[in-house]
């Protein structure tokens, strides 16, 4: 994450994807949950994109969504990619 600069919604809604749940001390259900990493890319693309809806919906209003997309890397080594594309911002 970034030190500073980080005060764009684009930049938020980034930090929060890369934001596992449990390690904010405080806020315990910020970030993606941590039992999807270990699915299997079929199950895990829907679960994992209505996981980032309500994190993004939840703690950025200032940011839309317009798709998420869970893109599976390599799928021998279990690699994948999150892209969310932001279709507003206020």
């Amino acid at each position: 994450m970034k030190a500073s600069g980080n005060g764009a919604p684009e930049i938020c809604a980034q930090n929060l994807l890369k934001t596992i749940r449990g390690e904010v001390p405080y806020e315990r259900i910020k970030g993606i949950d941590r039992t999807l990493i270990d699915k299997p890319s079929e199950t895990a693309a829907t679960d994992l994109a209505a996981d980032v809806e309500f994190l993004v919906e939840t703690y950025e209003p200032r940011v839309q969504l317009s798709d998420s997309d869970l893109k599976a890397l390599t799928a021998q080594a279990g690699d994948f990619e999150l892209r969310a594309s932001i279709d507003n911002i206020t």
